[in-house]
């Protein structure tokens, strides 16, 4: 039972003090899931990141959800992914119901633009994390390569969806690595 407690106060902790959608959550995941809580290792957040971002639904409730079930079965599954939701929701709620054009209030609008800052900060620091974790000497080229080219393609105010960067990247990934012979393919070894 404790840990099923556990798992819902720590879930409800990221989901109440992380705006801006999964990806601001994932170096609040990384804090509490791997190094504090040690949950998961750090090549398995990054394996559910993917495999999440793969999945229909929000990515921090996916990671939330497979967190649980790894730490304490289908009832740690439960809690973990109402602990995520209940904040956001609870806050949804009462917006919607006390305040009409809640945005509209001056005080509310300047702290929302300073959390923006927040999040893209939140944002960069797991992709630097994620990316020191990369253990192929190839991932880094790779890495670099897509990262320049959504910059340029941004610069140039050319909008390309997402999806075939991932699809492209797979692509790259499957070249590089489908024809290894080591069985282990979730255990980058370099």
């Amino acid at each position: 039972m404790k840990q099923i407690t556990d798992l819902f106060l720590t879930f409800c902790k990221i989901g109440a003090f992380t705006f801006g959608g999964g990806y601001a959550m994932i170096s609040l995941l990384d804090h509490e899931c791997v190094e504090e809580k040690q949950w998961l290792t750090s090549d398995e957040l990054m394996n559910v990141t993917v495999i999440a971002e793969s999945t229909p639904g929000p990515i921090a409730i996916n990671c939330a959800t497979y967190t649980g079930y790894k730490v304490a079965g289908i009832k740690g599954a439960v809690s973990a992914t109402v602990g995520i939701i209940l904040p956001s929701f609870l806050l949804l709620f009462i917006i919607s119901k006390f305040f009409d054009n809640v945005l509209m209030v001056p005080v509310v609008s300047r702290a929302f633009r300073g959390i923006r800052i927040a999040v893209s900060l939140l944002i960069v620091q797991a992709a630097i994390k994620m990316s020191k974790k990369l253990s192929k000497k190839i991932q880094i080229p790779i890495m670099i390569f897509f990262f320049s080219v959504v910059l340029a393609l941004n610069i140039a105010n050319i909008h390309i969806s997402t999806i075939y960067f991932v699809l492209c990247s797979g692509a790259a990934g499957f070249i590089f690595w489908g024809g290894s012979k080591d069985k282990k393919v979730w255990r980058d070894k370099s």
